[in-house]
């Protein structure tokens, strides 16, 4: 399985209580992170996307985003070869072009390591604060998914679909990747659904293991994946926090659970009390990830 981190610092769930270093952390933990994760071969850091929490909401969902362009941007500066994930873009806050000018920006820049994460939204209050229709929005997220795909890397893009139509533009830069990874994330069994039509991979997130068993090995969905034309990315978020340095037979369970029902990536969180720590979590589970995958 590849493995990616839910980068530290740019947010802060209240569900995982974060540690006091990353309550009081910036950007040169996060940049920290990053380069110790690239040296020990990790695939991607990661950064989510909200522009404005409602005070009501902050309580659960945390009040901290970083915006994922400019830390991703920040991150791509400081390193050279592991993938920038938006974990995720909630498309209804975005016109299609908008999102392949910004991240095309980025993938050029940073030398086609763009994994585009997204997703449809939930958080009505925000859709309102932007101006943003919330009705309907499943179905304009399809459309976007399909205008993104036609245009990413496309200097003059065309497009005609349900929801967006456009032509006789210039969008340059526009990405380097005419394939770049489109990974989907959500928490229900649509998202996956949606990832199997429109996606690279689906990366869902808050949901109980038992409850992405029961997605994963579903008859329907086992047959969905057996017509697909390719193979789709399960990227999977266990939880709790893993210890991979201070637990480590939990951890290989937990790895070899994960794997047992179709994961072939985990986005991963780690239980840590320091910068120095975290950094010993992902050497910990590098070496631990290896050996669970020789077995």
């Amino acid at each position: 399985m590849r493995l990616g981190i839910v980068t530290p610092v740019v947010n802060l769930n209240p569900r995982f209580d974060p540690p006091e270093w990353e309550r009081r952390g910036g950007i040169d933990d996060i940049v920290e992170v990053a380069r110790a994760a690239e040296r020990l071969g990790y695939g991607w850091v990661s950064c989510p996307e909200h522009v404005a929490i409602p005070t009501s909401t902050a309580a659960t969902r945390g009040g901290r985003y970083w915006d994922p362009l400019a830390t991703l941007s920040f991150v791509a500066a400081s390193t050279h070869t592991i993938g920038l994930l938006t974990h995720v873009v909630v498309l209804g806050y975005h016109h299609p072009l908008e999102v392949v000018k910004r991240y095309g920006t980025l993938d050029v820049a940073s030398g086609g390591r763009v994994i585009l994460g997204v997703g449809v939204g939930s958080l009505e209050a925000e859709f309102d604060l932007l101006g943003a229709p919330f009705a309907g929005r499943g179905a304009r997220a399809d459309d976007a998914l399909r205008a993104i795909r036609a245009s990413f890397s496309q200097r003059t893009p065309s497009y005609a679909g349900t929801d967006f139509e456009y032509s006789g533009f210039v969008v340059e830069p526009s990405g380097v990747q005419s394939d770049v990874p489109i990974w989907v994330g959500g928490r229900s069994r649509r998202s996956l659904q949606r990832a199997l039509e429109l996606g690279d991979g689906w990366i869902p997130f808050g949901l109980p293991f038992e409850d992405l068993e029961t997605i994963l090995r579903a008859d329907d969905v086992v047959r969905d994946f057996a017509s697909r034309p390719g193979d789709l990315d399960i990227v999977l978020a266990p939880e709790p926090p893993l210890d991979p340095a201070g637990d480590p037979d939990s951890t290989a369970t937990t790895l070899r659970r994960y794997r047992d029902i179709g994961a072939t990536g985990l986005a991963l969180r780690f239980r840590h009390d320091s910068r120095a720590h975290y950094i010993e979590q992902l050497e910990a589970m590098g070496e631990l990830s290896a050996a669970v995958d020789r077995r």
